[in-house]
């Protein structure tokens, strides 16, 4: 049995992968008047774009590989993205202290002195020098340790960056579906014809459908040369290596707010960052892989890697009992033939077949650049097929963005005033989840009873609702894992009735609404 979009079967853009870079190009093309389809085999963000280390950074460490270029673009997009989401991106100062086997002091201060001088610094502080033993972040720290600099990054809720870029584009007239997977592409002269196919009982599809592109865009990540090999396309494979980073969670192991980069004597940085109010995140480790669907989770090697790296610098040790939670994603790196993993640029790759149907597809990239991306990929298409309406994303706000003066503080303060009733630790977290859009997870609530079913302290029904209906969350994993990251604090079987409540919404008539354009779908 199979099905096909009434009336809306023909576009000008597809987008097949709902990761960050896909959601970023949907948005964009979506906002410049193009008719859009985005397409995700799984949920938005479920794979690499939700694994990140939940940093908007310039990349330090990039200096030492010389990649001025990419240590520039991503300064700048540092401040656009500050600006334009000021809820979910917030200003973060590190701390890299200095450790005998690391490298000297003076590199340190010669590598921040070139951040600062490639960045706008506009809103962030410059980095400085500071001795531990009189500063707040010494306490966490051995005793040996004396001399640290201090700098600025920003911090990320990675994939609610995504979900929000694919509610803007669905504002602007995209179609976005998620656990629909492209099966085929076929050239047939001057368009796309495209195969969809059910990849989860909650995809929108029936079971198949069949639309029309004039362009497609493979962001695929990991899978970029899977959905290639679906293609008539003369257009070749690229080469590109994937590398597996994986993080730990551990309980609070300080109570100050700075987050702390340290060196390993295997001259990798790793990252030890204050994480949902209650909990520390280390990470990350770079393992190759050779196929995208190989092991995910990390491994005990991982593991004791990370506990040992931070061990040389943390005044309270950890172990691998005190691991929480693990994650761990799949980049796609693009292969620039250097051997060292940790040395291969981060920069993004963009490879086009430009017959008479073109096909876009991206290697590589990191999260700070995914909307400078976005920009290049509408630049080339905008020559072969004239797309010729001008950019418009760097100061446009994401949904629930548009806080006065971009102060997330004032902002927070004015929502605990105004709904009272709440929880504290509730209604900041809120505040900083959903920016101006808090009021509609709270239309119509005057009490905490109002909030509905309580699946856990910090998750109700409200807020489920919210989710479903407004940023397509289909399944339990989706809300506890990605929409909120409440999973952390939640039992097997909190989330097992969250599931039970979300197989209630998708088997009624409800679902008319909080599955979209599930209307739009008719059997033939």
């Amino acid at each position: 049995m199979s099905s096909e979009l009434n009336g809306k079967n023909r576009y000008d853009l597809a987008v097949i992968g709902g990761g960050i870079n896909g959601a970023g190009i949907a948005r964009d093309a979506a906002g410049r008047g193009l008719r859009v389809l985005l397409c995700e085999k799984d949920d938005f963000g479920q794979h690499t774009s939700s694994a990140s280390t939940k940093l908007i950074h310039g990349g330090l460490r990039y200096l030492e590989n010389f990649d001025f270029k990419l240590v520039r673009h991503s300064l700048r997009e540092r401040e656009v993205l500050l600006r334009n989401s000021p809820h979910i991106i917030w200003p973060l100062r590190f701390v890299l202290p200095h450790h005998e086997l690391s490298r000297p002091r003076w590199m340190i201060r010669l590598g921040l002195f070139i951040y600062d001088s490639l960045s706008p610094m506009t809103l962030l502080r410059k980095s400085t020098q500071i001795n531990l033993s009189d500063h707040q972040s010494g306490s966490a720290l051995k005793e040996n340790l004396e001399y640290a600099v201090e700098y600025s990054d920003c911090w990320v809720q990675d994939s609610r960056l995504v979900v929000l870029n694919v509610a803007d584009a669905v504002n602007l007239g995209a179609d976005a579906l998620s656990r629909t997977r492209c099966t085929n592409l076929e050239r047939e002269k001057d368009f796309w014809r495209i195969t969809l196919t059910k990849n989860d009982d909650r995809s929108m599809l029936k079971e198949t459908c069949r639309v029309s592109a004039r362009t497609v865009v493979n962001a695929s990540g990991a899978w970029v040369n899977d959905v290639s090999g679906h293609t008539t396309s003369t257009e070749s494979k690229q080469n590109f290596r994937l590398v597996r980073g994986s993080h730990i969670v551990v309980r609070k192991l300080y109570d100050h707010p700075y987050a702390y980069i340290f060196q390993n004597n295997d001259r990798r940085f790793l990252f030890c960052i204050p994480y949902e109010r209650d909990f520390t995140l280390i990470g990350t480790t770079e393992i190759e892989m050779t196929d995208p669907n190989g092991r995910k989770a990390i491994t005990k090697a991982e593991i004791d890697y990370l506990c040992q790296a931070v061990n040389q610098y943390l005044r309270v040790p950890v172990g691998s009992d005190d691991v929480v939670w693990s994650y761990s994603g799949v980049r796609a790196l693009y292969d620039d033939s250097i051997k060292d993993a940790t040395k291969m640029t981060r920069d993004y790759k963009l490879k086009m077949d430009a017959a008479s149907a073109p096909i876009v597809s991206v290697y590589g990239g990191k999260i700070t650049t995914y909307r400078q991306l976005a920009e290049d990929v509408l630049s080339l298409l905008k020559k072969v097929e004239g797309f010729d309406r001008p950019k418009w994303t760097q100061t446009a706000k994401l949904p629930g963005g548009d806080i006065d003066g971009n102060n997330i503080e004032a902002f927070s303060s004015a929502v605990r005033q105004q709904y009272g009733w709440l929880p504290p630790e509730l209604v900041a977290r809120y505040a900083c989840h959903y920016g101006s859009n808090v009021h509609e997870v709270l239309k119509g609530c005057g009490a905490v009873s109002d909030l509905g079913i309580e699946f856990s302290p910090s998750l109700y029904q409200a807020e489920v609702d919210y989710l479903v209906d407004r940023e397509y969350a289909m399944r339990a994993e989706d809300i506890v894992w990605r929409r909120t990251r409440q999973g952390i604090r939640m039992s097997a079987h909190q989330i097992d009735r969250l599931e039970k409540y979300m197989d209630s919404l998708f088997q009624s008539p409800k679902t008319a609404k909080v599955t979209a354009d599930a209307s739009l779908y008719s059997q033939y």
